[in-house]
């Protein structure tokens, strides 16, 4: 998960320039709505950012629950913790790694999460099946897996391509990646949900005994 380079240097203005509530707070707050999760529930968040997921989460988990979160900028998660010590949230662990070489034991093994998500992110990374591949193993059998992601815009809003390609390479993701599409062919109970013109995809699905893939390159 190596995030380039501009994320480095401009993690502190992040939040201000990545368009996340004109565009994609949307996405994040479809997934976790279709994630269901309950109090007390432990979440994995691969590729956490500066934590624009972790208020969402913590209003379902509260504070019995916990949420572990990766990245590889320190940046981005000095940042992070910033947010989470503001929030005064007590249930927050930082690992500062790339998710495409995670291993599952450092996180505790094989069902220690109640649901994993990544939002916007595993386009980013060339080897991102590997790293959905993780998050799949380290759910508990029954437990759910979020993908936020984007394509190109469909339909009428397909005017918007242009601007749509324009983001997402000033952000270093590939926007034919398409890897919600792993969900849809791993995991059971499939939900789905799409948002600004169908740029933002989401997917949510339940693991089950077979839905293991193991880590191998």
């Amino acid at each position: 998960m190596r995030r380039p380079a501009r994320y480095r240097a401009s993690a502190r203005f992040y939040d201000l320039i990545s368009a996340e509530w004109p565009v994609y707070r949307a996405g994040r707050v479809a997934a976790i709505e279709l994630l269901a999760l309950k109090p007390g529930e432990n979440v994995l968040d691969i590729g956490c950012g500066t934590g624009l997921n972790f208020s969402h989460i913590q209003q379902r988990i509260g504070p019995t629950g916990s949420i572990t979160a990766i990245d590889a900028s320190a940046q981005m998660l000095d940042q992070a913790r910033r947010r989470t010590r503001s929030a005064g949230w007590n249930n927050v662990r930082f690992v500062e790694a790339d998710g495409t070489s995670l291993d599952p034991a450092d996180l505790g093994g094989g069902g220690t999460f109640d649901a994993a998500l990544s939002t916007y992110v595993l386009s980013l990374m060339p080897n991102w099946p590997r790293a959905l591949a993780t998050m799949i193993d380290v759910t508990r059998p029954g437990g759910r897996v979020a993908v936020v992601d984007m394509q190109k815009p469909v339909g009428p809003a397909a005017v918007w391509t242009p601007l749509a390609r324009l983001a997402c390479l000033m952000g270093g993701s590939d926007i034919n990646a398409h890897p919600w599409r792993m969900i849809d062919s791993s995991l059971t109970d499939v939900r789905a949900a799409s948002a600004r013109g169908g740029h933002i995809q989401v997917r949510v699905g339940s693991v089950d005994g077979t839905s293991r893939h193991g880590t191998d390159p």
